[in-house]
């Protein structure tokens, strides 16, 4: 046999075996991801055990929320008057840091968007400050902003802005690509332009994902404009601080009240406006395609222009009106109301920029001084070492680990509980259903302040919280995903006799197991975040090492802290990613 083919031989079985791996090899590479996720079960399991989460801590803490109860009531509220000018200020605040955040999201998330953007650069670098702007917590932001821009609204508002852009720009690109192609390449083919293709084609059909996102980042930073408080950022979450400080428990727990009543209002409300809002876009969609299509060049006889378009005898798309017998056109009831709310909107809005005393002024000049007070924070120092600084974000790692598990424990059984499909009566579904609306409506501060009281400063508190917070938002996707199940595997059990327990473990568990991972990833990825921010009000860990930093002026510290949480936020982050794509 010659050389040359002894080396064909090899080079074939060289391929081989790299294309086809062994039966070991795809066992074990398949194994890699559930091995994982026990591995992270169990430590999050020995976080609690370390951080001494169990029934003897809350017995003695017992004592301790009697007093407390004691104290706290009966609730002092301030007059009425300034009662609603605080609640006003929070939401002005909220109101426009959202608004700022969806003006500068669309543009982001449109040059993020793989069907917008042909450029690969300009993707890469528009997903980067996407992702940065969500690994940044807002009251690290906040901290900054209250140096630039002073103590007050602006601050809140410019630093909430930013942050929010990281959700709301990949929420925004991923709708854009998800979008139906069939409507812009109608368009395109009947000679539109590029904006044309955008405002017609696509916006339509990513407009109720827009308005949902918007509703739900409101709500979301309606709660964080009471953390901002205590970092020197108006509204009611700073009166609260204040409250704390002075130990005015009474005072302090009534404005918590209020904040939970306004939170939950809010969440109801966005419910409202987002069913009515959203009724009927689709449809106003189609009919501004058809105008514009109407009005195009390169007709032709029986084309169809668009999906849903009615083709007349003449190629023109039939474009339905409702007319008077007079022979006028009228506008529908559907679009009265749709204007109503538009003209409603913009009211608010310009009342909400009123409410939270935004200065052009105050703006300009603490943009001038933006490269001065950058400054400050460079270069990264670490004064006392970083081995505290190390052992501090191990201590908030642990809190996240803790309560996310804590969390899931409470939550699986709320969530089947609140499911249609899997609670035992309609009654209950709606019962449980409003107890993950009335969780989810208590900002996780509130609940670490009461129960750093509780249980005193440290990380048991923080913990606590962050599982009764994580009971509201994971309860409300086990039930989702629970109700979005295939419902022939369960009915088959029950066809053959199956009791209702093992129609559960055996048809439904294993089909909610990989949406079940994938949501307490999230929910741990959240609650990294939340443990760093409840570290402001004594829940320890590295936000607590934060707040000093900032209030003694270690700005250099302030900035090693901030890389510190970034790159434990992107590892946490690209391996939720890697454990979606692999169970997916």
């Amino acid at each position: 046999m010659s050389s040359r083919t002894q080396t064909g031989d090899l080079k074939v079985r060289t391929a081989s075996v790299g294309a086809a791996p062994g039966p070991r090899t795809g066992a074990a590479a398949r194994a890699l991801p559930h091995l994982t996720l026990l591995a992270l079960a169990v430590t999050a399991c020995w976080a609690v055990v370390d951080l001494r989460i169990n029934i003897a801590t809350l017995v003695d803490g017992a004592h301790n929320a009697v007093d407390f109860t004691g104290r706290m009531l009966p609730l002092d509220f301030p007059p009425l008057a300034e009662l609603v000018r605080l609640a006003g200020e929070s939401l002005s605040i909220a109101v426009c840091a959202t608004l700022m955040s969806l003006v500068l999201s669309v543009p982001v998330s449109m040059l993020a968007a793989r069907n917008i953007t042909s450029n690969a650069y300009a993707r890469g670098g528009a997903r980067g400050v996407i992702v940065l702007a969500r690994a940044i917590p807002d009251v690290i932001m906040a901290i900054a902003a209250v140096r630039v821009f002073g103590l007050g609204a602006t601050a809140g508002v410019v630093a909430m802005g930013l942050h929010s852009v990281g959700m709301v720009g990949k929420l925004y690109a991923d709708s854009l690509e998800e979008v139906d192609e069939g409507p812009r390449r109608a368009l395109r083919a009947a000679g539109a332009s590029r904006p044309q293709e955008l405002v017609a084609a696509v916006l339509p059909q990513v407009l109720p994902a827009f308005i949902a996102t918007a509703l739900h980042r409101l709500d979301i930073n309606l709660r964080g404009s009471v953390l901002l408080g205590f970092v020197g950022v108006g509204g009611i979450g700073f009166e609260i601080a204040q409250s704390f400080q002075r130990l005015d428990y009474r005072r302090g727990m009534a404005l918590a009240v209020v904040v939970l009543a306004l939170c939950l209002a809010m969440e109801l409300l966005s419910g409202t406006v987002r069913h009515a809002i959203l009724r009927g876009a689709v449809q106003e969609g189609k009919a501004r395609r058809n105008r514009l299509t109407s009005r195009l060049p390169g007709r032709g006889r029986g084309r169809d222009l668009g999906r849903g378009t009615a083709v007349n005898g003449t190629g023109a798309p039939a474009v339905r009106t409702s007319v008077r017998p007079g022979g006028s056109p009228t506008w529908p009831l559907a679009r009265v109301r749709r204007w109503t709310y538009a003209v409603v909107t913009v009211v608010v809005l310009w009342a909400c920029v009123r409410g939270a005393e935004l200065s052009a002024t105050q703006l300009a000049a603490g943009l001038a001084d933006l490269p001065s007070v950058l400054g400050q924070y460079l270069p990264p120092t670490a004064p006392g070492g970083l081995e505290g600084l190390f052992d501090a974000l191990w201590v908030t790692v642990k809190t996240a680990l803790a309560g996310t598990v804590l969390g899931m424990v409470l939550a699986v059984p709320v969530g089947v509980l609140a499911a249609r499909n899997t609670s035992p009566s309609p009654r209950v579904s709606r019962v449980f259903r409003t107890l993950t609306v009335a969780v989810r409506g208590i900002p996780e501060v509130v609940l670490a302040i009461v129960l750093v009281v509780v249980t005193g400063l440290g990380p048991v508190a923080g913990a606590l919280a962050l599982a009764v917070g994580s009971l509201g938002l994971l309860g409300k996707l086990v039930a989702d995903s629970l109700e979005e199940l295939d419902p022939g595997p369960a009915r088959s059990l029950v066809a053959t006799g199956a009791s209702r327990g093992q129609v559960f473990f055996a048809a439904v568990l294993p089909q909610a197991l990989p949406a079940l991972a994938g949501h307490t990833l999230y929910q741990l990825d959240v609650n990294i975040r939340a443990a760093t921010l409840l570290g402001v009000v004594g829940a320890g860990g590295i936000g607590f090492e934060l707040l000093n930093a900032a209030r003694v002026l270690e700005f250099g510290l302030v900035t090693t802290i901030v890389l510190m949480l970034l790159t434990v936020t992107l590892i946490t982050e690209a391996f939720a990613m890697w454990i979606r794509r692999v169970l997916a």
